[in-house]
């Protein structure tokens, strides 16, 4: 796995910093939201931890796992981790929870410094399979509600304070398939190249505020392990016989067949035809992924296993947040810096490959190798110049 190179207890490295920051965590009960708050809490800095109350109630590994963080808070009172730390509901489906918990966090601390949007879950299917029926069809609704309307309510919600106090940085907690395409994980990666996008635009629009604008892209084990994953029933024209390609419903339950908290809970279903495509997976393990009916989880990684995966990441994190000029694109692990380029390559090759056809429509320049585009609307004045210099001068203001 991607994230497992560094010790999960090395030091973290704040960028330096006149008075402690608040930090406004979307998903607080996440383990990257606890990794990343036990950090910042010895840091010294504030933290608006975000949690969806019905899921706190539940009796399951993640909301036991956030109790237990509370509890080491309560511990560290002479430490000031408890005066430091505020819970708030918040649903960032919801518009008037986001506005609610940034009100919070500006009446209890006086600002938002960071805002870090790790909200995420994974919608597990083909296209076809997340067409057969109204059921399906609601999980790709969701998959959006939660990946890109929801980061995008939040970050709408924290700007106009942002935008008062002149300063701020927004931090979206991507992945790789915000480059990569993923056959199997359509809808996931579709949601994350529309908030990717969005990121992209508004960064322009923020910056005469003094407010940044990072999206971190971690390994793609971050963004499924760590989240809730729902996979749809598999389709018979994808199954590995009759479809090759690299699905990742099969890779996923080969990953998820090694786990044991996975064997201990599910029953092994071995004469599954779809996934994983190996006998010795199918015979290992139950592939609940497989299953004619739709299955939703968390995966149960030991606390161990999070804190090892997300070393990285959550180093990643505190290094950038807040940083005076921090990059508007950080790629985490030598796995997705190996992906990126990998497909950087493909496209280059690619358009060299077609250049000429690019180049055959091309609109003629003036002398200054700017570009003059007619209208024939009939009573225009001329030729309009576009400018070959905008995409520079954009630039130039970031």
């Amino acid at each position: 796995m991607a994230n497992g190179g560094k010790d999960s207890h090395s030091t973290p490295q704040f960028p330096t910093h006149n008075a402690p920051r608040v930090w406004l965590l979307t998903s607080g009960d996440s383990p990257v939201g606890i990794t990343l708050a036990r950090q910042v809490l010895n840091h010294g800095d504030y933290v608006v931890s975000g949690i969806i109350p019905a899921e706190f109630e539940k009796d399951d590994t993640r909301s036991e796992e956030f109790k237990n963080f509370l509890s080491e808070v309560g511990r560290r009172g002479g430490d000031g981790w408890k005066e430091r730390l505020k819970i708030v509901a918040l649903d960032i489906r919801m518009m008037g929870q986001c506005q609610a918990a940034v009100a919070e966090a500006v009446y209890a601390y006086g600002r938002v410094d960071i805002l870090f949007c790790c909200t995420s879950q994974a919608i597990v299917g083909t296209v076809e399979e997340l067409a057969i029926s109204n059921r399906t069809q609601t999980l790709v609704r969701d998959q959006f509600e939660t990946n890109f309307f929801g980061p995008m309510n939040i970050i709408k919600s924290t700007l106009p304070n942002m935008r008062e106090q002149k300063i701020g940085h927004i931090i979206v907690l991507g992945g790789i398939t915000g480059h990569l395409g993923t056959p199997g994980l359509g809808m996931y990666c579709a949601a994350t190249w529309a908030l990717e996008g969005f990121c992209d635009s508004i960064a322009y629009e923020i910056a005469p505020f003094n407010i940044k604008m990072t999206i971190l892209q971690a390994s793609i084990e971050i963004g499924i392990l760590l989240n809730r994953i729902t996979s749809a029933p598999p389709h018979l024209a994808y199954a590995p016989d009759a479809n090759n390609a690299p699905l990742f419903r099969g890779i996923l339950d080969g990953l998820l067949n090694r786990l044991p908290g996975i064997r201990a809970q599910y029953v092994a279903q071995n004469q599954d035809p779809y996934s994983p495509k190996s006998d010795s997976e199918r015979m290992g393990g139950p592939n609940i992924l497989s299953q004619t009916k739709v299955v939703s989880l968390y995966p149960p990684l030991s606390q161990a296993h999070s804190e090892k995966l997300l070393a990285e990441t959550v180093h990643a994190l505190t290094a950038i947040g807040g940083h005076e000029n921090p990059p508007t694109r950080h790629i985490v692990g030598v796995e997705g810096v190996a992906s990126v380029k990998e497909k950087l390559k493909t496209v280059s090759e690619e358009l060299e490959d077609f250049v000429e056809a690019s180049y055959a429509v091309d609109v003629p320049s003036d002398s200054h190798g700017n570009s003059k585009m007619e209208i024939v609307d009939g009573d225009d004045d001329g030729p309009v110049d576009f400018g070959s210099h905008d995409a520079e001068d954009r630039h130039s203001h970031l």
